[in-house]
């Protein structure tokens, strides 16, 4: 089903990522860490859909996406960044695998750490945040989607890896076996992954190479 709504605000979290608002179409639902299908309701691109991930949670009285946009594929992302507050959108049913099942570690390459957002601030609302940690891989230190935020409610659970840069407090290279084994712990059962492909692939890889049983990873399917 589809349902037309507006955008209520437009801003740049980083260089290449914006955070959208939109108006909350009435009876839409969804379970933290999905996505929803979204249309621009204009010529030409009212059939395009592209999928993105709430990073608003159910109860609040908007909805929210955190963007990565691609300037040089011509697409949706890049109409985005001329947008305006007032703009319509088309948004279709919730949908999606990634949700809350236990006390983990949020292994997130890029604007694959979207579904991880609502999460774990629904979490934080909840009080259940303690314990869980969030393995964030990026180029470099400007590519870091809501740093202070995460740094605030994780502190010592927010661990970085940078692959372009070598600093100070971050990991530097690509997430490892080793960089896994580093931060898991016994009571921390789940893995949750959301990244680029090949990252998905290669963390997929570290986690059966540590005897991680399929049971505990938490990731979408396609």
């Amino acid at each position: 089903m589809a349902t037309i709504t507006k955008i209520k605000s437009i801003e740049h979290l980083t260089h290449d990522v914006l955070r959208v608002v939109l108006n909350k179409p009435e009876g839409l639902t969804y379970i933290p860490g999905q996505a929803a299908d979204i249309a621009l309701n204009k010529p030409d691109w009212n059939e395009k859909k592209n999928c993105f991930t709430f990073t608003s949670l159910p109860e609040d009285d908007h909805i929210e996406f955190t963007i990565k946009t691609y300037p040089e594929h011509h697409g949706m992302t890049n109409e985005l960044l001329s947008a305006q507050p007032g703009d319509e959108v088309i948004i279709y049913d919730s949908f999606g695998d990634i949700y809350f099942k236990g006390q983990g570690i949020f292994i997130a390459g890029g604007a694959g750490v979207t579904p991880f957002i609502a999460i774990l601030k629904n979490l934080q609302k909840q009080n259940k945040l303690e314990g869980n940690k969030l393995i964030f891989a990026n180029k470099g230190k400007a590519d870091i989607i809501l740093e202070d935020y995460f740094d605030a409610i994780l502190d010592k659970d927010f661990i970085n890896v940078l692959s372009n840069e070598d600093l100070d407090g971050y990991e530097h290279g690509y997430i490892s076996p080793e960089i896994i084994k580093k931060y898991s712990e016994e009571n921390l059962k789940y893995y949750y992954l959301c990244g680029p492909p090949p990252m998905m692939e290669a963390v997929e890889g570290h986690l059966a190479s540590l005897g991680i049983a399929e049971d505990f990873i938490v990731k979408e399917s396609f």
